[in-house]
């Protein structure tokens, strides 16, 4: 378990203007973990700042970004308010491939509703930097195009009562091309508000991104 961790408020530079962003950085690291907020959310999101904070105490680093600015706040499930948000994601998917710090992390990607669909698209479009994607209730369905060209493992977390949701990522999990799981949160509603449901989630997240990441750090010290 981590014990102390650097927190730095950052702007990162991004189409449109900086984006606001909160790192923080456990010592000796062993991935880093951006989270996606979709349309309408942001780096403040209660519910991923919970299920940062469990990631942090295990060793892993987070990086929680505003990708919208606040005088241009799309909300709603919308595709127009996607492409703006997934250039911005790709801008800051690269500042951590520059980054001195994260640029040696390997990168996960963890997505809540839209914030989901634009992990996948960020997964496509940088195979080589993004290692795994987690959703969270999310909604593959608005990139569906784009599912078949993500090359890592994906984590598909929704919750038991999330009907319409549940089918999109059963749908989803078969047109995916590479190892994925879905795994059904047990009482669970779209937001889960339900006493343990979101525990349950950021358990589920931390495993799937530790062992991503111990198979990246296995794969690379073997090609030395």
């Amino acid at each position: 378990m981590a014990t102390t961790a650097s927190r730095t408020s950052l702007a990162i530079p991004a189409p449109g203007g900086s984006l606001l962003a909160e790192l923080t950085l456990p010592a000796a690291a062993a991935g880093l973990v951006l989270f996606c907020h979709g349309s309408g959310s942001n780096r403040l999101s209660p519910r991923n700042q919970y299920v940062a904070e469990h990631l942090q105490h295990g060793g892993l680093a987070t990086l929680l970004i505003d990708l919208e600015h606040h005088n241009h706040a799309c909300h709603g499930h919308t595709l127009a308010a996607l492409p703006p948000l997934q250039q911005r994601l790709l801008s800051v998917i690269d500042w951590t491939s520059q980054h001195p710090q994260l640029q040696m992390l390997p990168l996960g990607l963890y997505g809540a509703s839209t914030g989901a669909a634009l992990a996948l698209v960020g997964a496509a479009e940088r195979p080589e930097r993004v290692q795994t994607v987690v959703s969270r209730g999310g909604r593959p369905d608005l990139v569906f195009q784009r599912l078949a060209e993500v090359r890592c493992p994906v984590l598909l977390l929704v919750g038991e009562h999330d009907l319409d949701v549940l089918e999109l990522n059963a749908w989803a999990a078969g047109q995916l091309q590479v190892r994925n799981e879905l795994v059904v949160i047990p009482q669970a509603s779209h937001l889960f508000s339900e006493p343990g449901s979101l525990d349950a989630v950021a358990e589920h997240a931390y495993r799937w991104f530790a062992e991503q990441f111990s198979r990246r750090t296995i794969s690379s010290a073997g090609d030395l």
